[in-house]
């Protein structure tokens, strides 16, 4: 697990005047007290940034004497960032400028003037695969909101990656192309049809969509269509790589074949914590 505390008021930050060496940290402690809710220290000297866990000793005093200190990291170890654009809370952004600057503690001056820091061995990698337009996509914008809810602690850094309909509409040879529906931004010189308004087909048509829009047109056409694939679980890659993808199929909360989380096409916020969570036990 990181080190990464619980929340930025058990993190005092204090300025000192002597050089951030592993002896000069643990001298210049002793003997001191610390408030009940300090679990964690960033020292700063000038540019130079440690990061230190705190023990105290036990009791329900509102200052209690440090019974011990765990060097986090040293300065040459530890970038100092401040950027009111992040939430010091929300642990992929930390997990972000962690990989920014090479695997090394980032401690944050972010959002509300709010402190606090990341050490992470191992940085937790989440394909996103979804559908455009329209852009950005649903499932991009749930994993933003699932990983600065709160119930996510893991280090988890999203790559966003979309199959967009726009180039699998190039890739059409007939004269006419079925959408499943209509969507901002779908476009085409070809005649266009939505599947879900049911048209009266005229000409020869490629259908854009997935299994369930192949089996809606067999269905009301009693033909099979020529058609291209979108579902994001079929073209989902297996490398290996943890992958979260909507899917009609999936009817709540999530499923979880191998390293492919499915929920919804209808999904919310939780069901794609509740997959995150699966994913990364």
């Amino acid at each position: 697990m990181p080190n990464l505390p619980d929340h930025c008021k058990d993190v005092s930050l204090r300025h000192v005047d002597f050089a951030l060496t592993r002896e000069n940290i643990l001298s210049n402690f002793q003997d001191k007290i610390a408030y009940t809710r300090t679990d964690f220290m960033v020292l700063r000297n000038g540019e130079d940034t440690a990061t230190v866990r705190v023990i105290k000793q036990k009791g329900k005093d509102l200052f209690r004497p440090i019974t011990g200190l765990e060097i986090i990291s040293l300065p040459k170890d530890t970038v100092y960032i401040h950027d009111e654009e992040v939430d010091v809370l929300n642990v992929s952004q930390l997990a972000r400028l962690v990989r920014k600057n090479h695997g090394k503690t980032v401690v944050v001056s972010g959002m509300f003037s709010h402190v606090s820091f990341l050490k992470a061995n191992k940085l937790l990698d989440l394909r996103v695969l979804d559908v455009v337009p329209p852009s950005p996509s649903k499932l991009s914008v749930l994993v933003e909101r699932a990983l600065s809810s709160g119930l996510i602690e893991r280090p988890i850094i999203p790559e966003y990656v979309d199959i967009d309909i726009m180039e699998k509409e190039r890739l059409v040879r007939t004269p006419g192309v079925i959408f499943p529906c209509r969507a901002s931004g779908l476009s085409s010189d070809r005649t266009i049809y939505y599947l879900d308004e049911t048209p009266e087909i005229e000409v020869e048509s490629t259908l854009i969509g997935c299994d369930l829009s192949r089996r809606i047109f067999q269905h009301i056409y009693r033909r099979p269509v020529e058609s291209l694939d979108i579902c994001p679980q079929n073209l989902a890659p297996k490398d290996g790589v943890p992958t979260i993808v909507k899917c009609c199929k999936v009817k709540e909360g999530c499923t979880v074949d191998g390293n492919v989380a499915s929920v919804p096409w209808g999904a919310t916020m939780m069901d794609v914590v509740k997959a995150l969570q699966a994913l990364f036990p």
